[in-house]
């Protein structure tokens, strides 16, 4: 079972930029796609962007197109979500976690997620 850890949240101006990692441990990284999720207060939770498990395809939310970039590196068994021009709307709790091939399904047990806050 894949368990990961987010970091790299924190507190930004509209505007600002943020780039979250997660770190992912007990599995065979490049077996899964990952992706990235997030829950806004009294919202549920909503996958904003996918990676395959060689980074071949990615998607993202319409809501974020453009704005952030969703990587992995495979040597180290993280994945990134760079983000740009943050707007309000993005704040939340970012959680990832591991897919299996041709899912956007969550696997596994959520981290503890990590909090973005963007002040307008």
């Amino acid at each position: 079972q894949v368990h990961v850890v987010e970091s790299g949240g924190g507190l930004v101006q509209a505007g600002g930029s943020l780039t979250l990692s997660c770190a992912a441990s007990g599995g065979t990284f490049t077996g899964y796609a990952m992706g990235w999720f997030r829950q806004a207060p009294g919202k549920e939770r909503e996958l904003v962007a996918r990676i395959s498990n060689l980074g071949r395809t990615i998607d993202y939310a319409d809501s974020v197109k453009g704005r952030f970039t969703i990587s992995r590196d495979n040597a180290k068994n993280t994945v990134y979500l760079r983000m740009n021009n943050l707007k309000a709307e993005d704040t939340g709790v970012y959680y990832c976690s591991a897919m299996l091939t041709g899912s956007r399904a969550p696997i596994g047990s959520w981290g503890q997620g990590t909090q973005v806050t963007v002040s307008s």
